[in-house]
């Protein structure tokens, strides 16, 4: 399908990176800019003429279908919140990241947007991940499971003891509690938790990532001979590594806004924005 691109930003700025491309991108202005250490609601408020106020209103008018951004994760969500509204009986939008493995695809509630949670929000996690899952990708009845420290009802801290019952209450497919090594596995469609601790857990499969490209390259160097195994397990591993690199993924969405919203990570270069 047709996709039209359409830059929010400084226009001076924009224009001599597209001038170096021979791009001809609709441009719309904005002047200010919300930087990562500002404090995401005041500076939403106060910065009205900022990348990231005016992009979200793009699609609050029906002017534009989404807005992908990858600038400050709070401000994105305070605007979105602020000026698309929540989805009636959300309390808090939610990000998804979807973990696409080769025998299985399970998605990961939140991953930064609310490092604080009460059990009722993680449950409308819980909701929002399921609705994604089987209306996106097709998974009828998706199976739910919470983050925890084990799989047991009793395991956890009180947050996730108290969402656990509420789960089991809630009418999904509620598998109860999962460890962060069942990602890998086919025990769930959605796995749930604080954005706090999903966001760890994210950044540590990303390092991890990392640490076994450099593991990989550094032993191959100091052992020629297994540079034939390498390229025979090149492809394997590189969908394996590919699945913890946020580049290939190019961003998630907010869930629980009237409204496409897509926050990419803050590190993003060319590969992950397009």
């Amino acid at each position: 399908p047709l996709v039209e691109v359409v830059l929010v930003g400084q226009r001076d700025k924009i224009e001599a990176e597209l001038e170096k491309h021979s791009c001809d991108l609709a441009i719309v202005d904005a002047s200010e800019v919300i930087d990562f250490s500002d404090y995401p609601i005041e500076a939403v408020r106060r910065k009205r003429d900022s990348s990231i106020v005016v992009g979200v209103n793009l699609v609050k008018k029906g002017e534009a279908d989404a807005f992908v951004s990858a600038g400050s994760t709070g401000a994105v969500m305070a605007a979105a919140t602020l000026f698309l509204k929540r989805i009636k009986g959300i309390e808090r939008p939610a990000l998804g990241f979807l973990f696409v493995l080769p025998w299985h695809s399970v998605l990961l509630i939140d991953v930064g947007a609310n490092a604080d949670c009460k059990p009722s929000q993680l449950v409308q996690f819980a909701q929002m991940g399921s609705v994604y899952m089987e209306k996106v990708f097709g998974v009828e009845r998706p199976r739910i499971g919470l983050l925890s420290i084990g799989e047991e009802e009793t395991k956890g801290n009180q947050l996730v003891r108290e969402t656990h019952g509420l789960l089991k209450n809630s009418g999904l497919n509620f598998v109860g509690n999962v460890e962060g090594t069942d990602i890998s596995r086919s025990t769930s469609d959605v796995i749930v938790t604080d954005g706090f601790t999903g966001n760890v857990l994210l950044k540590t499969g990303e390092g991890l990532g990392e640490m076994i490209v450099q593991s990989l390259k550094q032993t191959i160097t100091q052992r020629p001979h297994l540079k034939v195994i390498a390229l025979m397990l090149k492809h394997s591993l590189r969908n394996a590594i590919q699945s913890l690199d946020y580049s290939e993924h190019g961003g998630v969405p907010l869930l629980g806004v009237n409204g496409n919203v897509i926050i990419a990570h803050g590190h993003s270069e060319a590969k992950a924005i397009k």
